[in-house]
């Protein structure tokens, strides 16, 4: 489940000589560690005007930009206001460009291309970030092409990045604000080594009402006092996410099919929550799932349907085994599950609920329709869903994983492997805790404003959007 080649070509006489070979370099990318820096170095903010020399006492020429500056500097952040703030030989952490006051796309030239200027000085890992708002049926021509092709603008940014470094994009709509705790949280998790993965992705904020009063603002424990369901906990994924929740503050109720008891148990034990044998594809899955966490914990806040399959096949030669199998498993059960858990009335004030999708629901996959069919089809139940949960300031999303290295894609031909690992903007496989740092923000009280989403944690893969 390694990339020997990653590690070849960022190490040793084999990394001088992929760089005379002009072979690809994927970098090491920078992942969460406590006690980390959220950025490391100075961060740019940039919003319309901004690409002009600041004049002597001169107003600010973006309200919209201080904003997202003050919120930055209440972090801690070393915030700059222009490209010619930055010293001589230093580098940026991260540039937050604001995009929310154009108004036609000749408004774009200025911030874009003060963008363009500070590139070659970010440093590895570093972090692009756009705020911008969503288009809406009343805009007129100009203000809708402005919005949308900021959405072009960022994928195509995110394609020309080096070193690890990526670009993601805040989308507001509805009621949410830059000065809101939905969007401050979404641009802390971009700008953090918690989204190494997650690359030319666009989360759209659409509320600030899902985060509920008395929200804890402690970065470093986000779920302290949550308690979370992980389905299919026993390995790979599943695992992770358990242990990336725990890391978070909540207690967590790992849940697996009787055959996997033994690791399941193993993964429990070591994020000291507890362990449930459970087939979800059970007609009382959920009922017995709630029935676990309330009379052990007290309470319900958190849902992760992990727990997947797949049969792949030509559809030409596909049977009815693998297709049912894989959608009772991915799909059926999950829609079994929520209905149950919604009707009960039981799941806490604020629940999150998170399913696994696929890159492959979105773009399809040759063998795949079983899976596609059952991935897309989570896609559709979250947006379906999200405005159930969201009068009680619950929300429902997924994650979309791309090429990530498991035991499952371990067993892909080496050739076929490599392939798939270069095929993203970041040139390599993403690894487990990618996904799971991922479920972990969208489970976090900030995250209210986010619902119906999906989020791809896929290195920005070519395949889809």
């Amino acid at each position: 489940m390694t990339d020997t080649y990653l590690r070849l070509v960022n190490s040793g006489v084999t990394k001088k000589l992929a760089k005379q070979l002009g072979l690809p370099r994927p970098a090491v990318l920078r992942r969460y560690e406590p006690g980390q820096p959220l950025v490391t170095g100075p961060v740019l903010v940039l919003g319309r005007g901004d690409s002009l020399p600041p004049a002597p006492d001169a107003a600010p020429t973006s309200p919209d930009a201080d904003v997202v500056a003050r919120v930055l500097a209440g972090w801690g952040l070393d915030v700059r206001r222009h490209p010619s703030q930055l010293e001589e030989g230093a580098r940026w952490g991260a540039v937050v460009v604001v995009l929310t006051e154009l108004e036609e796309p000749t408004d774009l030239s200025g911030p874009m291309l003060a963008l363009g200027g500070t590139l070659r000085r970010i440093v590895p890992s570093g972090r692009i970030v756009t705020v911008s708002r969503a288009a809406t049926p009343d805009d007129g021509p100009a203000l809708s092409a402005v919005r949308v092709g900021i959405d072009g603008v960022l994928r195509s940014v995110a394609k020309e990045l080096r070193a690890g470094a990526t670009g993601n994009g805040i989308v507001l709509a509805g009621d949410a604000t830059l000065g809101g705790p939905s969007v401050a949280g979404l641009l802390r998790f971009f700008l953090s080594s918690k989204s190494a993965f997650v690359d030319g992705q666009l989360v759209t904020v659409s509320s600030d009402a899902g985060v509920l009063p008395g929200t804890p603002g402690d970065w470093e424990k986000p779920l302290d006092g949550k308690v979370a369901v992980v389905t299919g906990a026993a390995r790979g994924i599943g695992a992770a996410i358990a242990k990336v929740l725990a890391r978070d503050g909540a207690t967590v109720v790992c849940v697996d099919v009787p055959a996997a008891g033994d690791a399941l148990a193993k993964v429990a034990n070591q994020v000291r929550g507890t362990a449930l044998q459970l087939d979800i594809t059970a007609p009382d899955a959920g009922d017995r799932l709630l029935a676990h966490a309330l009379e052990r914990h007290g309470h319900l806040d958190v849902v992760v349907h992990n727990a997947g399959i797949t049969r792949d096949k030509l559809l030409a030669n596909m049977t009815p085994d693998r297709w049912d199998s894989v959608v009772a498993v991915n799909i059926a059960a999950q829609l079994r599950m929520n209905e149950q858990l919604l009707a009960s009335g039981k799941l806490a004030e604020g629940a999150r609920i998170v399913s696994l999708a696929s890159t492959s629901g979105i773009a399809g996959n040759r063998g795949q329709t079983n899976y596609a069919a059952s991935k897309a089809g989570v896609i559709g139940m979250v947006r379906a869903t999200g405005p159930l949960l969201a009068p009680t300031g619950g929300t429902v999303n997924a994650v979309a994983p791309g090429f990530i290295e498991t035991e499952m894609t371990a067993k892909i031909p080496a050739l076929t492997r490599q392939v798939a690992r270069r095929l993203d903007s970041l040139q390599q496989g993403g690894l487990p805790v990618d996904v799971a740092e991922t479920i972990a923000f969208l489970a976090s009280p900030v995250a209210g404003g986010v619902n119906g989403q999906v989020v791809r944690v896929c290195g920005q893969n070519l395949v889809g959007q």
